[in-house]
Order: structure tokens, then C-alpha cells, then sequence
């Protein structure tokens, strides 16, 4: 039985690698998280009462609270998800995306380092340190037949994915100066149960079920490779239990897609799934909005996880089809989760859907 130390285990996919964990494994999952707006541990119910699961809310900047996890749990792995991550509130905030995203992983790294190296040869010899970053470190792509892979050069366009790439190159860093065992997965959009309501498929559900507008970028022409959670948290686990140090691995979904041709499918599944509409709206693509597009927006990103599956075996179980089916069904038979989310009740203060 490992230990397996995840940071940012309530947010989105970071409970859905903590819900594989023990739900999938024998392994035992020490969640830690400072619970932002987006870490919610109403996520993290279904595997709550597992005598393998832990919960300690704590801040990856606080040095001395980590040191005191790592001593507690002696953790075998450590899978480093906690991280700010939307793009727009990083356009609109990017401090914390840089104290989060950089300093945070940097204060990790140096604890993860100090636990490392007090370990006796055997437990050393087995640590790693799995560091989960994303695909907009690349940019984007212009070609329509190229793809990013793990030797892509970074060319981040937002706060956020700078941020990120920064943290990338720290981790990679701490591999090559001090040895430390790491690796780098980069994934591309992830969707699935549980997904924060900011985010654009929860949002354009949650929306169209309650008859508002449903906001696309710009002509929603943008291109995205789109990930089932579930399906990327089974990847992780595999690179983090089995994949070479000092390797990266990109994870994708073989679903690109463009914005507008996202939102137009949920909103036909919607005719399908939930018939009787909200008063005044005839279609639920009748509620589709073009808004001043992001600065900045990348226009598409692409995937090649040919070296995963070639390496690990590993490749996603869902369409885009069949997992946005499931996802749409979540959310329709899952109203208590998401109505705390909208009320702020899951942690104490009032939020608001954009759009």
C-alpha cells in the first residue's frame, strides 16, 4: 500500500484522481488542500469514509505546515494539483496565479526535497514526485494538422499558463540540480462530474437550465482537445505509480472541438435530456450569446498522447460523445452539489455564475 500525497485533492481533478484512488486502488489517498473557492470537499464525499483517505487544509505556501504533513504521512508519491486555474480570473488577478502556481510549487518542491533526502535507500529510491500541469504552456496552435508534444517549446499567453510553465521549469529544475525524482504530465481540457460552475460546460448547462444566456467567446471558433476527467485521473495514477522520472507524458483525448460546436451538442442533449424548458425559451440554442472575445485567447490546442499510450498503455475509455452524455446526466441528477456551489453555501459565502 502506498501513501499518496495530493495537493489541491478537492478541486476538480484533483478529487477525481483521490475518488479513483480508493475507489480503484489500495492505496491510501492524504488530500491537502487550502480550500480556495474551488476546492470543495462535497467532491470528495463518495470516498470520505475510507480508512485510506485523509483530509489537512493546507496552504502549498505554508513551508512549516508541510514539513509537519510529510513528516505525519510519509508519503510514497506526491501528485501536485493544487493550482489556480482559470484563465479569465487570471487576466483579472494574475497575483494570485503567480503566488499559488509558482511559489507554492517552488515551497513544495523544497519540502518534498528536504523529506527526500531523510529518507532511508530503499523508501528514497522509490519516491517520486508527480507534478500535473496543462497544455496552454505550448500556446496555441495555427495548422490544423500539428500537435503538441512533450518536446513542444513552451509559449504561454495568459498570467495563468506562464504561471504554469513557470512551475513546470521549477520542477524540472529541482530534477536536474538536486536530483530530486519528478515527472511532468500536460493535459488538455478536462470535463466531467464535479467541475467547478465557471468552467464552460458546467456553466452552459447550469445556464441553459436556468434560461440564461449562454456566452461564447468571439465567434467561438476556438479549438480545444477535450479530456473526461475520469479518464485523465486513471492516467495520472499510471504515470505517477509506473511512469519513468525525469519523463514528461501529454495526456489528451482524441476530442477536438471547436467552442460554439461544444456548446450547440449540449445544448441539443439538453432538448433531448430535459424537454420542458424554462418559461420564454423556445430552443436552448436560442440562449447562445457571442461576447467580446478574451485577450490573448489561443485559438486551438491539440494533444499527440501517443507516447502514454505507446509507453503506459494508457488511452481514454469515453468519446466526446459518450462522456458528454455522462456529464450532462451528472449534472441533472446531482442538483444538491451544484446549487451549494451557486449559493456558496459548500463554503460559507455567496457566488454567482458569470454570464
Amino acid at each position: 500500500m502506498r501513501t499518496i500525497l495530493v495537493t489541491g485533492g478537492a478541486g476538480f481533478i484533483g478529487s477525481a484522481v483521490v475518488r479513483h484512488i480508493i475507489s480503484n486502488t489500495q492505496d491510501r489517498a492524504v488530500v491537502v488542500d487550502k480550500l480556495t473557492y474551488a476546492g470543495n470537499l462535497n467532491s470528495l464525499t463518495p470516498v470520505s469514509d475510507s480508512e485510506r483517505f485523509t483530509f489537512e487544509q493546507v496552504d502549498i505556501c505554508d513551508r512549516a505546515a508541510l514539513d509537519s504533513v510529510f513528516t505525519r504521512y510519509q508519503p510514497d508519491v506526491v501528485m501536485h494539483l493544487a493550482a489556480e486555474s482559470h484563465v479569465d480570473r487570471s487576466i483579472d488577478g494574475p497575483a494570485a496565479f503567480i503566488e499559488t502556481n509558482i511559489v507554492g510549487t517552488y515551497t513544495l518542491l523544497e519540502a518534498a526535497r528536504q523529506y527526500w533526502n531523510a529518507l532511508e535507500a530503499e523508501k528514497k529510491s522509490a519516491f517520486r514526485f508527480h507534478h500535473i500541469s496543462t497544455d496552454e504552456v505550448f500556446g496555441d496552435l495555427h495548422g490544423t494538422d500539428d500537435f503538441f508534444t512533450e518536446t513542444t517549446p513552451y509559449a504561454p499567453s495568459s498570467p495563468y499558463s506562464a504561471s504554469k510553465a513557470g512551475s513546470d521549469h521549477l520542477v524540472r529544475a529541482w530534477l536536474r540540480t538536486y536530483g530530486l525524482p519528478t515527472l511532468v504530465t500536460n493535459c488538455s481540457n478536462n470535463y466531467g462530474p464535479y467541475h467547478f460552475p465557471e468552467k464552460l460546460i458546467p456553466l452552459m448547462i447550469l445556464n441553459a437550465l436556468s434560461g440564461k444566456p449562454l456566452p461564447v467567446y468571439g465567434n467561438g471558433q476556438q479549438i480545444r482537445d477535450w479530456l473526461y476527467v475520469e479518464d485523465h485521473a486513471r492516467a495520472l495514477y499510471l504515470v505517477a505509480t509506473e511512469g519513468k522520472c525525469g519523463e514528461t507524458y501529454n495526456i489528451g483525448g482524441h476530442n477536438e472541438q471547436k467552442n460554439l460546436d461544444v456548446v450547440m451538442t449540449l445544448c441539443d442533449l439538453l432538448e433531448e435530456l430535459v424537454p420542458q424548458k424554462p418559461a420564454g425559451v423556445a430552443h436552448y440554442r436560442d440562449l447562445v450569446t457571442f461576447v467580446t472575445d478574451r485577450p490573448g485567447h489561443d485559438l486551438r490546442y491539440a494533444i499527440d498522447a501517443s507516447k502514454i499510450e505507446r509507453e503506459l498503455g494508457w488511452r481514454p475509455a469515453e468519446t466526446f460523445e459518450s462522456g458528454l452524455r455522462k456529464t450532462v446526466q451528472w449534472y441533472l441528477n446531482n442538483e444538491a452539489w451544484w446549487k451549494q456551489v451557486l449559493d456558496g453555501s459548500y463554503q460559507g459565502e455567496r457566488l454567482g455564475l458569470k454570464g
